[in-house]
């Protein structure tokens, strides 16, 4: 029921939707609903239309009191996307009831209508607070907080479909002009804003043209609304109309004055013609090859879109007579009314001319434009003299010299030139200066292109070019040739040690020595790096050949003289010849490749010849080798590491550092594949020492986190093992990374360690003296006994793990692992068995005392960031 006359009854709405619950205190006349910020009530949903909905304030008939009605749709009557639903009903439009629930479109976006007498009697605040409000509204069915129910009688239906067609008091109040007539012709209502705008409408009646056509649209009712657009003088508007027959009534309302769009658009519409044409001349002249034609078109092009009489380019250059600068129109384009007049600007003199305001103000970098009437005399005479009544003129600069201009004239009209015209020809201008430079520095590039920066030589592409070409001619004439591959020996080594810089040097200075020392006719090029290629052509026999790769290494013997330093430098080359086996230029650069790496395999400082023999070697693997020797370099390789395991405790008490490598293009190499080819390279010493530091560096990181301290085992190769310096480089390893040499564990294998004992034991008390333990890797594959390691300072026998994968099938193996940890321990050493993935083999392992294990059992090999994650794990709680 209503409240008393006079009660003062208060309208809110609770929103729910995806910011959450609030409260909008209903107290204008109108609202909007949607999802676009420019609506009264913004709903935050992808469900809820632009503007989804209309809520109107609608007085009850015979009472001081009012309600609300929702409407589906937008101000334009278009409905909404997903529908409007009164408490579960769609709906077009609705008398709120206390109490109704909306959903606008989905349950996402709701909101329920209240109608509440004396709520801040009750103690709601003004502002809505929905925490407020949900407090009052849980007590609603109690008498002490009356809820009152905004009550709609029958008579109110009728009323409010009424209100609905003359949008009750809405009208009176929007500023937007609101205008009904009947389906005679006759004006029935304006609103405020109608009579103020439009104070003729009513004498002019149909012929208005706010009214004009809209009675010829009542026998065709099937479309009861639409939105056009209307000219009144010089004003354009955007207008809503609605027919609503039940009514006998036809509804307009301007929805908004929309003359500076429409100018603005017509603006848009000039710009985007002349954006157009930039683009459509900045093609042209990318991909015409030939300057002047591109020119040509360009100027064409642009012309036609700006609708002038002339487009044209001038070029300053010195008179060829008296050497003062002078200006010549190069290019013309002129509408096909107008007559051409080439010829009256050629060889113009600034000054003579009267054009000397020119040159200073477009040299300065400024335009030029305007009337031709609002010039100065002397340049009038000029344009007149075309015919020109406006004209618009851009400079031109390359390399920061004023070159020329860019110009539009117009015959026909006094035209005042827009600031999207000036930008347009500004934009224009810079096109064809990338066309100009284009064609002066194309051979500098094309140079560039085919040329190293740095030596001056042909690069790559060049020297496959010239190859290309000599082949063919050489298997015509019955000639053969010989391609050179050349890599310096050990040149990165400069380069880490006395930087890029001076290395740049030496490798400008070996390619001179390397050019000298070629014949006439030879090619060398720069392949990249420390590589390079050379041609020799018309090779009449090996000796020929053999000769030039003498002088070649031959000219690298003396020593080079560069920043203080005295350098030397050799290099090795392989060598191919073009016959049956090398038949082409790309065979043949992969024999010469190929033919390098067994140089570098003789020792380098050599050549060697392909032969067919070579080609028994993998080609992947030849291709393996070659990115092995760059793979340190690009940060290809990462260590891994596999925690040991005490059995007795399952505690860790060390881990091992494991070597991987991701090949770019091959993905993750096996160690089984890439540590065999680093060993026969020599590549495995510098390797080993990356992977040494790094574990060290590691466990000192794992150490200062406050983990547990481990030892951190590192497999040393033969090489490694058997290298000078070996003992020197762990020591410094150890002093840079800071870590104990006490958690540092060495591997060797059993093969290494019997190879030559004396060695091994001499190396073996060295750094058992600085501290650091040993470990004998792969026990039991070798050929060696307990008897004869005992007399080495070793510390722990690591049982290889091919005897583990057996212990559970062969009774022997079982024997045999025994045996070994019996002696070992009766002999001093600590056992760790290798390759444990079985419960069944730990439980034999710990049964005959093994103290630690490593396998998949307890952990694979992981990353650093995973082992440090392991070993985090393990810290003892407090």
């Amino acid at each position: 029921m209503l409240g008393n006359e006079g009660e003062k009854i208060r309208h809110l709405l609770v929103i729910q939707d995806l910011e959450g619950e609030r409260t909008v205190p209903l107290q204008e006349t109108t609202y909007s609903l949607g999802r676009h910020p420019a609506n009264t009530i913004v709903l935050a949903s992808r469900s809820v239309s632009m503007q989804h909905a209309i809520l109107l304030r609608v007085t009850v008939p015979e009472t001081d009191q009012y309600g609300f009605q929702i409407i589906d749709g937008n101000y334009k009557g278009k409905a909404s996307t997903n529908g409007l639903f009164v408490n579960g009903i769609k709906c077009f439009s609705h008398n709120l009831r206390n109490g109704d629930i909306i959903a606008f479109g989905s349950n996402k976006a709701q909101a329920k209508y209240y109608a509440v007498s004396d709520i801040s009697e009750q103690g709601f605040s003004e502002s809505g607070d929905v925490e407020d409000l949900s407090g009052f509204l849980s007590d609603q069915a109690s008498p002490t907080y009356p809820f009152q129910t905004l009550a709609i009688d029958p008579n109110f239906e009728a009323a409010t479909k009424s209100a609905l067609a003359r949008l009750a008091s809405f009208p009176e109040l929007i500023p937007n002009p609101i205008v009904e007539m009947d389906f005679e012709g006759t004006v029935t209502y304006l609103n405020p804003a109608a009579t103020l705008k439009f104070p003729k409408l009513r004498e002019v009646g149909t012929q208005h043209p706010i009214l004009t056509g809209l009675l010829s649209g009542v026998n065709n009712l099937e479309k009861k609304s639409f939105v056009r657009e209307v000219e009144v003088g010089a004003e354009v508007f955007e207008q809503s109309v609605l027919y609503l027959p039940e009514s006998d009534l036809i509804r307009t309302f301007i929805i908004r004055d929309i003359t500076e769009q429409k100018q603005a658009t017509a603006e848009l519409r000039q710009r985007d013609r002349l954006l157009q044409a930039v683009a459509e001349a900045a093609n042209y002249l990318l991909r015409e090859i030939n300057y002047e034609t591109g020119i040509h078109r360009a100027l064409a092009v642009l012309g036609e879109a700006a609708k002038v009489d002339r487009a044209y380019l001038f070029q300053n250059h010195p008179h060829p007579v008296t050497g003062e600068i002078a200006v010549s129109l190069q290019f013309e384009w002129t509408h096909p009314s107008i007559k051409s007049t080439h010829h009256h600007w050629q060889n113009q003199l600034y000054e003579a001319s009267g054009l000397a305001r020119w040159y200073s103000v477009l040299s300065s970098g400024e335009s030029i434009n305007g009337l031709t009437q609002n010039f100065p005399v002397t340049e009038q005479e000029f344009l007149i003299r075309d015919g020109i009544k406006s004209l618009l003129l851009v400079p031109f600069h390359l390399e920061n010299e004023f070159w020329g201009y860019l110009g539009l004239a117009d015959c026909t009209f006094e035209r005042h030139w827009s600031t999207h015209e000036e930008s347009t020809l500004l934009t224009m201008a810079a096109s064809i200066i990338g066309t100009r430079q284009r064609q002066l520095v194309e051979e500098k590039i094309r140079y560039q292109a085919l040329h190293d920066v740095l030596t001056g030589l042909p690069n790559r592409v060049l020297f496959n070019e010239l190859l290309s070409k000599t082949v063919p001619n050489a298997t015509r004439n019955g000639e053969s040739l010989a391609v050179i591959f050349l890599d310096l020996d050990r040149f990165k080594v400069i380069n880490d040690t006395l930087g890029h810089t001076l290395g740049d040097q030496l490798l400008q200075s070996v390619a001179q020595r390397l050019n000298d020392s070629l014949r006439g006719g030879d090619t060398i090029a720069r392949w990249g790096g420390d590589e390079f290629t050379i041609l020799l052509p018309r090779v009449n026999d090996i000796e020929e050949v053999t000769l030039v790769a003498y002088r070649i290494l031959q000219a690298l013997e003396d020593a080079f003289y560069l920043q203080e330093h005295e350098l030397y430098v050799t290099a090795s080359l392989g060598i191919a010849l073009l016959d049956n086996n090398s038949p082409d230029a790309e065979t043949l650069i992969q024999h010469a490749d190929a033919a390098l790496y067994y140089a570098k395999d003789k020792g380098r400082n050599n050549y060697q010849f392909y032969s067919v023999s070579l080609s028994a070697k993998n080609p992947e693997l030849l291709s393996l080798e070659k990115s092995l020797r760059y793979a340190l370099e690009r940060k290809e390789f990462t260590v891994y590491y596999q925690p040991r395991v005490k059995i007795a405790t399952e505690e860790i008490t060390g881990t091992e550092a494991l070597l991987r490598w991701q090949h770019p293009e091959m993905g993750l190499i096996a160690p089984s594949v890439f540590i065999p080819l680093a060993e026969e390279s020599g590549l495995i010493v510098p390797i080993g020492e990356w992977v040494l530091r790094t574990a060290c560096s590691q466990n000192k990181t794992w150490q200062d986190a406050g983990l547990p301290p481990i030892t951190i085992a590192v497999n040393l190769s033969l090489k490694q093992f058997r290298q000078p310096k070996l003992l020197e480089t762990i020591a410094e390893v150890l002093e840079q990374t800071g870590l104990e040499p006490r958690f540092l564990e060495l591997e060797i294998t059993e093969s290494t360690a019997v190879e030559d004992l004396d060695f091994t034991r001499k190396v073996l008390k060295d750094l058992q003296q600085m501290g650091v333990s040993i470990s004998i890797d792969d026990f039991g594959t070798g050929y060696s006994s307990l008897s004869r390691l005992q007399h080495l300072p070793c510390h722990n026998l690591k049982i290889d793990k091919s005897f583990i994968q057996d212990l559970t099938q062969d009774v022997k193996v079982a024997y045999i692992i025994k045996a070994i940890v019996g002696m070992g321990h009766s002999l001093g050493f600590k056992l760790t068995a290798e390759g444990v993935e079985k419960q069944e083999e730990l439980e034999f392992l710990k049964s005959i005392d093994c103290d630690d294990v490593q396998g998949f059992l307890f952990y694979r090999p992981v990353s650093a960031k995973l082992a440090t994650e392991i070993l985090e794990s393990k810290r003892p709680t407090l």
